[in-house]
């Protein structure tokens, strides 16, 4: 049967109903407890009102059995004109998969020890017009599923569960850091002037005070003002927008935790970032080693740590110290066309971080000693200005954190800044003013990091994608010709 044909059957029924006087979309009914709750506490005689999806149906003659899907879990149902009377059996003769229904009745166990609700009385609460897909074959377009991600969740119990281990990684995140005496805050959304981090954002139009405004791509700065204010522990697990490419690492809206700690550093934000991930897999998973795209992590601490610097040394011979012509001199010896001619030290140096993450390790690494002009906002190192305490961290091959002993000299900041935009190492126009105003009243030394956190939950969940973790990811709208 073509789905129109299906549709129009359904619609046919509904009407059938609404002729009998009987509403199809009741919204009166409420459930005793979740059909994972009954099936964890069963109790043979026990009456229960349960709610849920009709996900099959069974006839047989003047009764049925259907199976009952809620959030929690599945249970069988048994339906009998004897027991729910004729005008409920009518009902349930106008049922279809994909209907949502409350049920009251009796609990009893089959003699194939299935667990059983005998239904005495039947409410049809939702009536679904369209047919749910087809039972064996699933959801399986990978497109389909993410436009229609709520179909996705009725039929795959495994993409289910990925977002429910989402829920739980997040949840736990914020109990740890809460118990750590963090203070948990929210910063502007829309700014006049985004920064905090290398990105493209998203401009949008304010019509009452006619400015523009972009969508954040980092709430770095507000939370340093909050440091300068007098808060010692601040974290935001906040939604960022960079108005960039898209691929199985990239989604232009993300969610990220940004904390900050006063009077720490670097390396304090080190042990906060191994310490803090390898107690959510514990909690979450039950264990630190996992699997990730057929290979093992140990995520149990301590993690590898590896010089950038002396990696880009050992690699291609550059140097901090280098101008980019002999950056870029040095590359081309070592068979790396860029191309280009007229680059920044900056952008050279960032090419290179490209070229040495293709191949980053799989076991939780940290990078460290980055080069000064790729770090505007962390701190020189003592013994090594050229360099800046700051780490990156990859597990799985991909960036998952990135850590700084954050700047608080307001004169140097507003060099750096000053230096990033003459460079054009940033699509800013413009310096803020205000955050350079809040160093000026003194911020205290502190350690700040930020952790992606869907691409740490495609580690923990083992999804290969960035879409697999997102709900509703972003995607090219369908155009209808």
């Amino acid at each position: 049967m073509e789905i129109n044909e299906i549709i129009q059957e359904r619609i046919n029924k509904l009407k059938t109903l609404s002729q009998k006087g009987i509403n199809p979309y009741v919204n009166s009914f409420a459930p005793t407890a979740s059909i994972g709750e009954v099936l964890n506490n069963f109790q043979e005689q026990k009456k229960v009102s349960l709610a849920g999806r009709i996900t099959a149906k069974r006839l047989h003659g003047k009764a049925a059995f259907l199976d009952l899907k809620d959030q929690t879990g599945k249970i069988q149902a048994y339906v009998k004109e004897d027991f729910v009377g004729k005008e409920g059996y009518e009902i349930f003769g106008q049922l279809d998969l994909g209907d949502i229904v409350g049920l009251t009745g009796e609990l009893f166990t089959t003699h194939t020890k299935e667990p059983t609700i005998k239904t005495q009385d039947l409410v049809l609460l939702t009536k679904a017009l369209r047919p749910l897909p087809e039972k064996w074959h699933g959801l399986k377009d990978v497109e389909t599923r993410y436009r229609q991600r709520y179909l996705d969740l009725i039929t795959n119990e495994e993409v289910k569960s990925v977002f429910v281990k989402r829920s739980l990684i997040i949840s736990k995140i914020r109990e740890i850091l809460d118990k750590k005496g963090f203070l948990e805050v929210e910063t502007p959304m829309m700014q006049e002037i985004p920064g905090g981090a290398a990105g493209r954002p998203f401009k949008t139009h304010h019509n009452e005070y006619d400015i523009d405004l972009f969508l954040r791509i980092a709430p770095e700065l507000y939370l340093k003002k909050l440091l300068v204010g007098g808060f010692q522990k601040v974290y935001e697990i906040n939604r960022n927008f960079r108005n960039e490419g898209v691929s199985t690492r990239h989604n232009p809206e993300f969610t990220m935790l940004e904390l900050y700690v006063a009077y720490s550093d670097c390396q304090g934000m080190m042990r906060l970032c191994q310490d803090l991930i390898s107690q959510v897999a514990k909690d979450v998973l039950g264990t630190t080693k996992i699997n990730y795209l057929d290979k093992e992590i140990n995520l149990e601490p301590p993690w590898q740590v590896i010089s950038f610097a002396q990696a880009v040394e050992d690699k291609f011979s550059i140097k901090p110290s280098d101008s980019s012509e002999e950056m870029l001199e040095k590359l081309h010896k070592k068979g790396r066309a860029l191309g280009e001619k007229k680059l920044s030290r900056s952008q050279v140096v960032k090419m290179v971080e490209d070229i040495l993450q293709e191949n980053a390790s799989f076991s939780p690494t940290f990078f460290v000693d980055y080069f000064t002009i790729l770090c505007p906002l962390a701190k020189k190192k003592q013994d090594n200005p050229l360099l800046s305490e700051r780490f990156e961290l990859f597990i799985g091959g991909m960036e998952v954190a990135n850590a700084y002993s954050e700047l608080n000299d307001p004169i140097e900041q507003r060099a750096r800044l000053q230096e990033e935009l003459a460079g054009g190492a940033t699509d800013l126009k413009n310096i803020d003013e205000d955050f350079l105003l809040s160093l000026e009243q003194g911020m205290p030394p502190a350690g700040g990091l930020g952790i992606g956190i869907d691409r740490l939950i495609m580690i923990l969940t083992n999804q290969a994608s960035i879409r697999d973790v997102i709900l509703f990811p972003q995607l090219k709208p369908i155009k209808n010709d």
